[in-house]
């Protein structure tokens, strides 16, 4: 059993014989001819639809893994909606978390995962390691090439969400003409006690960020706040901030902002400068023991209506025929500035300066 609940019932972890990894049956035209995941990803016939279903029915279920709190729950949902008959089993967790578990299960020769969905460095990762299945889609057509990890005939992964990380305060407890207004601001003395910063990746890249913006310097008399490091995600951190358990955190999602507010929550996002855009980028998984139910999650995923649930929830659309949410601010795509190694190497020394900088010793 994969050890986290979704939506109240535990996701199965079926071990899936590997003589059913490498055949799939599928009937095109008037022919009968089994396909290889390999060739079904890529298949372009006029059937393809009709085979995916057909198969689908017969799997029943889809295992996604994925990094982003809305995808995870509102955006599959609509999913299980529009295919009543596959039940989407979910896994979320930060994007180095992701990556181990699925590294595990590919070393152990499990195949778990179908589809999965997280920051594109990490896909890289997962691309080098030989864990992604190149893959078509009818929809790759509304994406321009730079949304793309192309392959040869196909796609190894394709971006379908943007978000940004930047300051979340509750407006309730502080005003919003008094909230900090730039960076420098955090230093006020009547911030000190009350930040915090999430513990997970989401607040290791925000202190990257700082560091290679402002330096050192800048961090040392930062840590001199007293800012609480909260071992949660940064959308769990959204809530403490909308309940007022937090007053104000600059590691908060403006997706997770979008949706508080939706719901009456005092709460505001303020986009200052540097603003760390989280682009989320999905493929599918080598071996998926479910690749019909697998290509059919991409198709909905990065389709137009699918785009649309992910913009409900505050989040940003990389296709070019929908109109995305407006944001007029300058972005760092931080992981975007390393390769894969070196990024891996930058999250374990900006982990460990956090750690050192605002975890107090008692």
């Amino acid at each position: 059993m994969l050890e986290k609940m979704i939506g109240g019932f535990a996701l199965p972890v079926p071990l899936i014989a590997a003589t059913l990894l490498s055949t799939v049956v599928a009937s095109y035209g008037a022919q009968s001819k089994p396909l290889s995941v390999a060739e079904l990803a890529l298949y372009q016939g006029a059937d393809r639809e009709k085979i995916l279903l057909e198969g689908a029915k017969k799997e029943g279920q889809v295992t996604f893994y994925t990094s982003n709190t809305w995808v995870a729950g509102p955006v599959s949902q609509e999913f299980e909606k529009k295919y009543p008959f596959i039940k989407a089993n979910v896994w979320r967790s930060d994007s180095k978390a992701l990556l181990k578990r699925l590294t595990e299960e590919v070393t152990a020769g499990r195949s778990i995962a179908d589809v999965v969905e997280t920051s594109p460095e990490y896909m890289l990762i997962m691309l080098r390691e030989k864990m992604l299945q190149e893959h078509f889609s009818p929809e790759l057509s509304a994406y321009d090439d730079e949304a793309k990890i192309k392959g040869k005939r196909g796609v190894y992964g394709w971006t379908n969400r943007e978000i940004y990380i930047s300051l979340g305060f509750n407006s309730k407890l502080i005003p919003p003409t008094e909230a900090p207004k730039n960076i420098k601001d955090y230093l006020d003395p009547k911030w000190k006690g009350k930040m915090s910063i999430a513990g997970t990746t989401t607040g290791v890249q925000w202190v990257g960020a700082i560091l290679d913006m402002m330096g050192r310097e800048f961090l040392d008399k930062l840590s001199a706040q007293e800012i609480n490091i909260q071992n949660i995600s940064g959308a769990a951190l959204s809530g403490l901030v909308a309940s007022g358990e937090v007053p104000l955190s600059p590691t908060i999602f403006n997706s997770n902002i979008f949706t508080h507010k939706q719901k009456g929550a005092p709460v505001e996002w303020r986009p200052l400068d540097p603003v760390i855009a989280g682009v989320g980028t999905s493929g599918m998984v080598v071996n998926s023991p479910r690749p019909h139910a697998a290509l059919l999650f991409l198709d909905y995923l990065h389709s137009k209506f699918g785009q649309e649930v992910a913009m409900k929830g505050g989040l940003s659309s990389a296709r070019t025929d929908i109109g995305s949410l407006e944001q007029n601010f300058k972005k760092v795509y931080i992981e975007s500035k390393y390769t894969p190694e070196e990024f891996e190497k930058k999250i374990d020394e900006w982990e460990t300066l956090m750690r050192k900088l605002f975890i107090r010793k008692r």
